[in-house]
């Protein structure tokens, strides 16, 4: 009932059109975080900057460690993989060259042996002088003789046995051994003018040197 008082209309502080100047409220269902009716806007909760996660740069420390750790294990490994095919390689070249040298120089004792034999024939073919050469009774004994001696010198050489002929060549302490020196007025000095006995090689090694006797200028 009405008691005969007129009642005042109250006023919304919230309605922008009861603004006397005052400082403006803001309803507590306001939005959060939107602007009011005065455009500010609060924040919510103070909001405190992120920080870094420890534990991930942890992680990825270890996931740089761990990728240096492999790429010097494999290179390591291309290393090892590489000393080994070249030590293979060695040993492989090695061997065959070994048994090349078995193979030229299995007959070198053989063949030392054989020299002497082939010193003797060519010693008696020297003694052999012109008129014995064309005496009818041991000529053909003589040629015989000839012949084995070219037949010996054959198969050295096929056996990798070759002669040295040191004549007039200069003296090579390689190949030749000194034995006396001459002098000659018509030779270069260090000049072979004489061969005392036939030098042999068997491949690329010397088998035995020729012995020899070296000019030199006259006094």
């Amino acid at each position: 009932m009405n008691d005969g008082k007129k009642q005042e209309p109250k006023l919304n502080m919230f309605d922008p059109a009861n603004d006397d100047g005052g400082p403006a409220g803001k309803p507590d269902d306001a939005p959060k975080n939107e602007p009011d009716h005065n455009g500010r806007i609060e924040p919510e909760n103070d909001v405190q900057p992120e920080e870094p996660d420890a534990f991930d740069d942890f992680q990825d420390v270890g996931e740089l460690d761990r990728e240096a750790e492999l790429e010097a294990q494999v290179s390591d490994l291309t290393d090892r993989l590489l000393r080994a095919v070249a030590d293979t390689e060695n040993v492989r070249k090695r061997a065959e060259r070994e048994r090349d040298d078995a193979r030229k120089y299995a007959v070198t004792k053989f063949a030392e042996d054989m020299l002497g034999v082939a010193d003797n024939m060519a010693r008696a073919l020297d003694a052999v002088d012109d008129d014995l050469r064309h005496n009818d009774a041991v000529k053909g004994l003589i040629e015989g003789v000839d012949l084995t001696a070219k037949e010996l010198a054959t198969v050295l050489d096929r056996h990798g046995i070759k002669q040295i002929d040191p004549m007039g060549q200069k003296f090579d302490h390689n190949l030749h051994q000194a034995m006396f020196e001459v002098e000659d007025a018509d030779a270069e000095p260090g000049t072979v003018v004489q061969v005392l006995r036939t030098g042999y090689t068997i491949g690329d090694r010397l088998l035995r040197p020729a012995m020899v006797g070296v000019a030199k200028k006259p006094a």
